[in-house]
């Protein structure tokens, strides 16, 4: 079975910021950050050479394949930026209505700006994704925290 392309790494998540080209979105993802740290508890890490993560989880499906995650992350894209939920949760679509311009695929939540949507609903639908993860998965861990497992927030 393949190895997921995806992992946590130790490359430093202000010098991807600093690469990202337009000034807005930058700000934008810095602010997300902030957002999605004081939401869950954790340090942002990068996973992979595009996506800043929060925490990690195990999952395994049916069919064998296996892998870790992290329980919360984001990329600044061409256009937008890419917000990674879990994709579905007890409340999600009523929080949907209520967030502003946005697009949402099954797990990917597309913002053009932050100043486009309701943060204290970004919020909750960040805590909600948390809340499904450690729900559906049991606990979720630090990413880097070696041979110990905590519980990772919801709020």
């Amino acid at each position: 079975m393949a190895e997921n392309k995806t992992k946590a790494t130790d490359a430093s998540v202000e010098a991807y910021f600093a690469a990202i080209a337009d000034e807005q979105r930058r700000a934008d993802c810095r602010a997300l950050a902030t957002v999605i740290g004081k939401v869950s508890k954790q340090k942002p890490q990068m996973w992979g050479t595009g996506i800043v993560g929060f925490g990690s989880y195990h999952y395994r499906y049916e069919s064998g394949r296996e892998g870790d995650s992290c329980v919360v992350g984001f990329a600044a894209r061409k256009s937008d930026i890419s917000v990674y939920l879990m994709g579905e949760f007890a409340g999600r679509d009523d929080l949907l209505a209520r967030l502003g311009r946005h697009k949402m695929a099954k797990a990917c939540l597309s913002l053009r700006t932050l100043s486009d949507v309701d943060m204290t609903v970004l919020e909750k639908l960040v805590a909600g994704s948390i809340a499904a993860v450690s729900k559906r998965y049991g606990y979720v861990a630090p990413a880097r925290e070696s041979g110990r497992t905590v519980p990772l927030s919801a709020g």
